[in-house]
């Protein structure tokens, strides 16, 4: 029991220490998309992670992934390299990173509603209350005062679209540790956008890149959140859900909006309201709520 139990504290370690790699994405991401375009940060950062992944693979010597493996991977690839890092982008050049970290809160219980929809888990009354009530606390927040400041309808849109996008790669990259280590599927994950990332960068790089003065600043963002929150972050969390199991593992991603917050007061002097904060942890408590009351789930077999 006692060895269970250091195991976990562990595995919450690792991947407290995801989450807090995470948490400098949407800052990180304010500050590159000052220096580039939104297009040429996403498929920059991921040229980034594809190098560093690709150099690990070889020297691990490890075999190309099975065939059945190759849907998901793919399908994990267009919400993590492509989904999420481009429209977080095009938000960010509308909003501010304590605006987005807010309406960003929401990841986890979408992340839950995709797994429950993918697993055909059944799910408590209390789940979808809580779901409605964190929605409603969103939308609240969105069209209030406090949430204006931040951005417009537009962005709101761009970072629910993210959110979405981030959520669904979650639940078919989690799929596919049955069969292959976490860190193999995010490598896998950058090394297979590589033939699609280098020459759109390239691209991109030649039709935009003279139309923006980058300080070192931007370029430092940008290689960051290559090597930190696309690629070694998912390192870290993926070694903390194997250690202390998704169900208390992912409960530490409810602090990631709050770090969020904590970055962009910090590092972009953002002003941080106390309607945001208020708003950010209201939505977090839906989560927290949602996710401990799927309690004991059954499924439901394929037909």
């Amino acid at each position: 029991m006692t060895d269970q139990a250091a195991v976990v504290r562990v595995g919450l370690a690792w991947a407290l220490l995801g989450v807090v790699l995470f948490s400098f994405s949407v800052p990180l991401t304010k500050v590159a998309v000052g220096g580039f375009s939104p297009f040429f940060t996403a498929t920059g950062r991921a040229v980034i992670a594809g190098s560093i992944a690709g150099l690990f693979l070889l020297v691990c010597r490890v075999p190309w992934p099975q065939r059945s493996s190759i849907r998901p991977l793919v399908f994990t690839m267009i919400g993590a390299v492509f989904g999420w890092p481009i429209l977080m982008a095009l938000a960010l050049e509308r909003t501010t990173a304590a605006h987005a970290a807010v309406i960003a809160a929401f990841m986890p219980l979408t992340t839950a509603l995709f797994a429950v929809m993918r697993s055909k888990e059944r799910v408590s009354r209390q789940f979808w209350w809580a779901a409605s009530a964190g929605t409603l606390a969103l939308v609240v927040f969105a069209l209030s005062k406090g949430g204006a400041e931040g951005g417009d309808f537009a962005a709101d849109l761009l970072i629910v679209g993210a959110v979405l996008s981030s959520s669904w790669c979650y639940v078919e990259g989690a799929a596919i540790t049955r069969v292959m280590p976490g860190w193999q599927v995010i490598s896998w994950v950058v090394v297979l956008a590589l033939p699609v990332t280098v020459p759109a960068s390239l691209i991109l790089w030649w039709l935009t890149g003279g139309s923006y003065d980058t300080s070192a600043a931007e370029w430092w963002s940008l290689v960051l959140l290559g090597v930190s929150s696309m690629y070694l972050g998912f390192f870290a969390w993926y070694r903390g859900l194997s250690l202390a199991g998704a169900a208390h593992g992912g409960q530490v991603q409810q602090l990631q909006a709050l770090l969020t917050l904590l970055w962009s007061a910090l590092l972009l002097g953002e002003q941080v309201s106390v309607g945001t904060i208020l708003a950010a942890v209201a939505v977090i408590g839906c989560v927290v709520w949602a996710q401990r009351s799927r309690g004991t789930v059954t499924t439901v077999p394929e037909e």
